[in-house]
């Protein structure tokens, strides 16, 4: 079977780049800064449906993408997540937390949503393609 993105996800996140393992995405919600990694690999819904090689790859595109997305958003505090409550697929969320933002200290889930302008859409996605992509 080939892989494809949950449509769920599709809706609500914008492409940046693609790593050996994940196709590497921004959520749509400009309150907090958010990349969701999606490991491209079908029927994967939990880390432990991956063989042994691509938990490891995966550990390692997290610790990348995390590294970068801390330098570039300078965030109090880096929140990493995989839950797939609404979204089975396989998918981790890094999300940049500050002690200012709507939600501290509370959880982003189903809170405030601010989308995107098209302008700042495009060059945060360059900021971090351009980012992201040096490191691979």
């Amino acid at each position: 079977m080939a892989w494809h993105l949950d449509t769920v996800l599709e809706r609500d996140t914008f492409a940046v780049t693609d790593y050996p393992l994940c196709e590497i995405r921004l959520m749509d919600n400009k309150l907090f800064p958010w990349l969701i990694l999606v490991p491209k690999r079908e029927g994967a819904s939990e880390w432990i449906d991956l063989d042994r090689a691509d938990q490891h790859q995966l550990s390692d595109e997290i610790a990348i993408c995390s590294h970068i997305f801390q330098a570039i958003v300078t965030p109090d505090k880096l929140n990493i997540a995989a839950l797939g409550n609404q979204v089975k697929q396989l998918h981790i969320h890094l999300i940049g937390r500050y002690a200012a933002d709507s939600a501290w200290p509370n959880p982003v889930w189903g809170g405030n949503r601010e989308y995107y302008a098209d302008e700042e859409k495009s060059r945060f996605i360059y900021e971090l393609k351009t980012a992201l992509e040096s490191a691979i």
